[in-house]
């Protein structure tokens, strides 16, 4: 078996991801990525030959590993490689192809992940910083409301069309993550922005959140010359550019207002199973990331009841 035999069992594994998981494309690509980089690391010809001790030396290798600025690769995107890898393994396990047990390898214990969320007061500022009456105005203004009111995935957002938004329901179904459909609800604040944006609108596409400068330049609006969706980085910068003229300070992006979005739901009396699945996270542990933050509230209760005691 060459190494060629090697790379040809990853490819299947791909593969499987795609047909047999229903792995996005960006999913797949990135395991291909994190694949390969092992695989030129360990310049093994054989699926046995990969060991715990191989495995315990790529991770000294990812944790030393510095990228073209220098800087050490996050815990975060090193467990990344070797997710890939014990997927890989795993698969291989599952087709009778003697190599390492995937449960041998395990994830090191990464830093308590750190979420930045805004305020209800910095979310009033932020969506008060569009004003104005222009098809863009309009649009901003109901992308920023979207966000806030359904915690939408940046990604979830651009890929919304016309029709998949009940506007008179005020709800809507949306595909997410490894194909997963939930249900989003819709503020009336964020109904009402969409409508005075949609009826602004003259040009057919299906998109509900289009390049308004594509859109101009389009003299024959009915017929699609390209495609005037809105990309997801196209919507990052319109979130980023009201955030400094809201003068906000934080760091804002489209997953800062879905942080946003959990944190005042659980903050308002919400149970995090409701909240995991308004958000789409597979995983409570996921979800659980949010608890910290509104634990802010044990302070009030302290306060409430210890000094209620301490008078007595």
């Amino acid at each position: 078996m060459s190494i060629n035999r090697i790379k040809n069992l990853k490819t299947e594994f791909l593969e499987y991801l795609e047909i047999e998981k229903n792995r996005s494309q960006l999913t797949i690509r990135n395991y291909d990525h994190y694949l390969n980089c092992f695989l030129d690391w360990a310049m093994v010809s054989l699926p046995e030959e990969i060991t715990a001790e191989l495995v315990r030396k790529f991770r000294l290798y990812l944790n030393r590993h510095k990228d073209e600025k220098n800087r050490n690769l996050k815990k975060k995107t090193q467990d990344y490689y070797i997710i890939a890898l014990r997927g890989f393994l795993k698969y291989l396990a599952k087709q009778d192809i003697k190599t390492l047990a995937s449960e041998k390898v395990e994830l090191g214990r990464s830093e308590e992940r750190e979420v930045e969320f805004l305020e209800l007061e910095e979310i009033k500022r932020l969506i008060f910083a569009v004003y104005g009456n222009k098809i863009s105005d309009l649009r901003d203004r109901a992308i920023l409301e979207l966000l806030f009111s359904t915690g939408l995935r940046v990604s979830e957002l651009s890929n919304l069309n016309r029709d998949s938004v009940n506007l008179k329901s005020g709800e809507f179904s949306v595909r997410g993550k490894g194909g997963k459909i939930r249900l989003v609800f819709i503020s009336d604040s964020a109904k009402n922005a969409i409508i005075n944006y949609i009826k602004k609108r003259k040009d057919v596409d299906p998109a509900l959140f289009v390049n308004i400068k594509k859109l101009k330049s389009n003299k024959a609006l009915d017929k699609h010359i390209c495609s005037l969706r809105l990309t997801p980085r196209s919507i990052q910068r319109i979130v980023k550019k009201y955030a400094i003229k809201a003068g906000i300070v934080k760091k804002v992006t489209p997953h800062t207002l879905r942080h946003s979005f959990a944190t005042d739901l659980l903050m308002n009396g919400a149970d995090i199973r409701s909240v995991q699945s308004m958000l789409g996270h597979s995983s409570i542990t996921t979800t659980q990331i949010y608890t910290h933050i509104t634990n802010r509230h044990l302070k009030d209760i302290h306060k409430k009841f210890h000094s209620k005691n301490s008078k007595e």
